[in-house]
C-alpha cells in the first residue's frame, strides 16, 4: 500500500508541475506590473542588482522559477548574457511577475476587490505550487524593517478610474492595518525621490 500511495503522490506531483510550467500570467492587470516592476527597479538602483537573484532563492522561489516554462527561460538567458542590462531585465521580469501575483492573491492595497477573478486565479496559484510563505516578495519590498517614510501617499494603489467606480469594494475590502499603511508610505519613498536622486527611506525618516 506505502509503494501505492508512493505512486499516486509522484503522479500527482507531476501534475502540479505540468500545471506550473504551463501557467499563463497575462491575467495580472497591467497597471499593476507596472507598478510592481517600477518598485522593483527602483530598490535596485539604489541597492544594485546583484542581490536581486539571492533575494528571489533565499524567497525559496526556486523551484517555482526552474519549473515555469518562461521563467526557465528567462532565468537561462539572464545567467548567461554578457550584457549586464539583459540579465538585470531578466530577473526583474521574474521578480515583477511573482510580485504582482502576490500583491493580487492578498488584500494589498484593494486590488484583490478591483480585480476579484484575476484575485481568484492568483490565490489558486499559490495554493497550488504550495508556497510558504505565500508572499515573501512582499515581506521584502513592502514591509522591510526600519525603512519606514514619513510620505502619506500610497503609490502601489490600483489606478484611479477604477478607484472612482469600485471606491466601494475598496473601502469594504482594504485591511486598516498599520503595516499596510507603512509598506504603502515605503513605496512612495523609494519611487518618489527628493531633489530627483535616490535616497534611502531610513535617512527620510530620521531627517
Amino acid at each position: 500500500m506505502d509503494v501505492v500511495a508512493e505512486g499516486a503522490n509522484d503522479a500527482s506531483d507531476a501534475a502540479v508541475a505540468d500545471k506550473v510550467e504551463n501557467l499563463d500570467f497575462s491575467f495580472l492587470p497591467n497597471s499593476l506590473t507596472a507598478q510592481c516592476q517600477s518598485l522593483i527597479e527602483s530598490y535596485h538602483e539604489l541597492h544594485g542588482y546583484t542581490c536581486l537573484p539571492d533575494i528571489l532563492w533565499k524567497a525559496r522561489l526556486g523551484p517555482f522559477i526552474e519549473t515555469h516554462r518562461e521563467f526557465r527561460l528567462l532565468l537561462r538567458k539572464a545567467s548567461t548574457t554578457r550584457s549586464a542590462k539583459k540579465s538585470n531585465q531578466g530577473f526583474v521580469r521574474i521578480a515583477t511577475t511573482l510580485l504582482s501575483l502576490e500583491i493580487l492573491a492578498s488584500s494589498f492595497a484593494g486590488w484583490s476587490a478591483i480585480y476579484p477573478q484575476a484575485a481568484s486565479r492568483a490565490q489558486a496559484i499559490l495554493k497550488r505550487t504550495a508556497r510558504s510563505p505565500n508572499t515573501p516578495l512582499m515581506e521584502f519590498y513592502l514591509y522591510p524593517p526600519k525603512y519606514i517614510s514619513s510620505a502619506a501617499i500610497a503609490t502601489l494603489a490600483p489606478p484611479a478610474s477604477r478607484q472612482a467606480s469600485e471606491a466601494e469594494l475598496y473601502r469594504s475590502s482594504a485591511p486598516q492595518l498599520a503595516g499596510e499603511k507603512m509598506a504603502l508610505n515605503y513605496v512612495n519613498a523609494i519611487q518618489h525621490p527628493r531633489d530627483g536622486k535616490l535616497h534611502h527611506p531610513a535617512a527620510a525618516s530620521s531627517a
